[in-house]
């Protein structure tokens, strides 16, 4: 029972478990605070629950989350059975969850303002950044997620145009049911979430790829071993005009040690010459897809 506890609760999954909580929490609050109080519609379940929700006045949009989310969790399990993400499940309720506790503990009737655009900052930036949050864990929060997975499973569909399709429709209703002016932020809202997921989760990923050239080869590669507890790769190069030999040292790091080693390869071999790539996909041991 021990064992089972210590393989449970190790500081890795504590880690996953704050995180997946946090970036629920982002979301909800972002649709909550922001797009319901303002009817923006940028697709997804949230999305289709402010459009629903105008024709149907006796539920609340948080409600109709929560039933349509609970709907399509069902939908997923009976699709899916065992293999139906665990912590998409977790995120899902707990998103409904939130928003309704918010629903009671904060009633809103109004915007908290009167600028709508800064509103819809707020509306679409909340939960882009709680969904690459949690999609850096991947998780994400279902509602269309689980219609995406559905699809791919039993069509030939390309399900980015799919999803978009099915986002765009929902969001041109919101001008159907609250006017142009709240169909046009919602549109605009739309082409913002296109980019803005990708971009934050292509930040939290982000590392810097070095490629250096140095007479110093061995004190760089103690410095990355030893100090950043990183590993590289050293090549042998020769100057295509100096012919002079020198040692090419291959490594990636975060940004607090791409500062350190800039600083310290400029104090060990003043020149040496640097290439330095940002770069935010790496698959291998101390970075993704390895344990």
């Amino acid at each position: 029972m021990e064992k089972m506890v210590r393989r449970i609760f190790t500081p890795q999954n504590l880690k996953e478990f704050a995180l997946l909580n946090v970036g629920t929490l982002l979301v909800a609050a972002g649709v909550y605070f922001f797009k319901f109080p303002n009817n923006f519609s940028t697709g997804g379940v949230s999305g289709l629950a402010i459009v629903l929700g105008h024709y149907i006045e006796w539920l609340t949009p948080g409600t109709l989350v929560s039933i349509l989310n609970y709907t399509l969790l069902v939908i997923g399990f009976l699709v899916f059975g065992r293999d139906f993400g665990a912590k998409t499940t977790y995120s899902t309720i707990v998103m409904s969850l939130f928003i309704q506790l918010m629903e009671f503990i904060y009633p809103m009737s109004k915007p908290f303002t009167t600028q709508p655009f800064m509103e819809l900052l707020c509306a679409v930036g909340l939960p882009a950044v709680g969904s690459a949050i949690l999609f850096n864990i991947e998780a994400s929060t279902g509602g269309t997620d689980v219609v995406a997975k559905i699809l791919k499973k039993y069509t030939n569909m390309n399900i980015g145009r799919a999803l978009l399709a099915s986002d765009a429709v929902i969001t041109l209703s919101a001008g159907v049911a609250f006017g142009m002016e709240t169909g046009l932020f919602s549109i605009f809202g739309l082409i913002i979430k296109a980019f803005l997921v990708d971009s934050v989760i292509e930040s939290f990923n982000m590392c810097k790829y070095f490629t250096i050239v140095t007479q110093h080869p061995q004190e760089v590669c103690d410095f990355i071993t030893g100090q950043l507890h990183r590993s590289a790769t050293v090549l042998e190069g020769q100057g295509a005009f100096s012919h002079d030999e020198r040692s090419v040292i291959l490594t990636v790091m975060n940004r607090a040690q791409a500062f350190q080693l800039q600083k310290e390869i400029r104090r060990t071999d003043p020149g040496a010459f640097m290439m330095i790539t940002n770069t935010s996909e790496i698959i291998g041991k101390g970075f993704r897809g390895t344990n």
